[in-house]
């Protein structure tokens, strides 16, 4: 007779096969997310590929839009790693003077200055390319701004163009800086940086400044504002009318811009092409990341994403907190 009030224990048989079915439960659901993975990366690789064939085949020619005015933008910070950069501009220069159907070439300018290393490239470009190819001008037309660095891209033009209201010059140079010393001293907080150099810590904000090397410092800054001077003086000619204030970093309307020399008219990208070129036809010769462009690295970003946890999944490395 069966005792029904004695629990029965389970035997290791069982237990095993409790074991399996959780593993055989566990294997199925990594494939299924291995098979979901995979997919996303299939999905994720045929969107770029269709991406990048579509942004090929969109390109066109510029001389299939027949004669017009090149305009190439310098919008915003001048710097390596920013749009308006000495690479993109020099491409986009040497494409639009060797197109024969780009009869001018304008610059539309607004921007504060940068790099004065990226900006004395594009100007040396310029002048390249304006001796190279004599019977197409290069005009520049400032917007809200020309200053700095933009002004020194801007001489190497046969012509400014401003609005009167535009902000124009601004020729110097500068190093800012600053220093709390005497701040970190009152906080308790000490310096110790190391180096191998007499000079390698020049202007640190955590000491005062040595006159030594303030005064090196001022005679690298003057030699770049000297090689700054020479490129206008060089670029304007005789249209400069210079003062005492010309080169004092001092910025002016571009109707006082215009009384110095600096400028030459009041006009637009639209009255320049209409009026000077007589091309109102205008082509943008910018360089500039497509927006399929954008969309092809972040879907490269996503596929790697991907791949790695495909290939974690498929291997059975789960990403796991470890104590080492």
């Amino acid at each position: 007779m069966a005792d029904w009030g004695t629990p029965r224990s389970s035997g290791p048989r069982d237990w095993a096969l409790v074991e399996r079915f959780l593993l055989e439960d566990l294997e199925e659901r990594r494939r299924a997310r291995r098979w979901r993975w995979a997919r996303r990366v299939l999905f994720i690789a045929l969107f770029a590929f269709l991406a990048w064939k579509l942004g090929s085949s969109a390109t066109v020619s510029p001389g299939a839009f027949g004669p017009h005015t090149a305009v190439i933008q310098v919008d915003g910070q001048i710097a390596a790693d920013l749009p308006a950069n000495a690479d993109s501009l020099i491409d986009a220069l040497g494409t639009a003077f060797k197109t024969a159907e780009a009869k001018a070439v304008v610059l539309r300018i607004n921007s504060p200055g940068g790099s004065p290393v990226q900006a004395d490239e594009v100007y040396r470009e310029i002048r390249r390319l304006r001796a190279k190819h004599p019977d197409k001008p290069l005009y520049a037309v400032i917007g809200d701004m020309g200053a700095s660095g933009a002004y020194y891209i801007a001489a190497a033009a046969d012509r400014i163009y401003v609005n009167p209201s535009s902000l124009v010059g601004s020729i110097g140079v500068i190093m800012p800086g600053f220093g709390v010393p005497e701040l970190l001293r009152k906080l308790g907080v000490e310096d110790r940086t190391l180096t191998a150099g007499e000079h390698k810590n020049l202007l640190s904000p955590t000491r005062a400044v040595d006159p030594v090397e303030r005064e090196h410092v001022q005679g690298v800054l003057d030699a770049v504002h000297r090689q700054f001077i020479a490129a206008v003086k060089q670029g304007r000619g005789e249209r400069l009318r210079v003062n005492q204030d010309t080169f004092s970093g001092y910025f002016w309307s571009g109707e006082q811009a215009i009384a110095l020399g600096l400028a030459d008219e009041v006009g637009s990208l639209q009255s320049v092409a209409r009026d000077v070129v007589k091309q109102e036809t205008l082509v943008d010769y910018t360089l500039l990341p497509s927006p399929v462009d954008a969309v092809l690295r972040r879907l490269s970003a996503e596929t790697a994403r991907g791949l790695g946890a495909g290939l974690r999944q498929a291997l059975g490395l789960e990403q796991t907190a470890t104590l080492r």
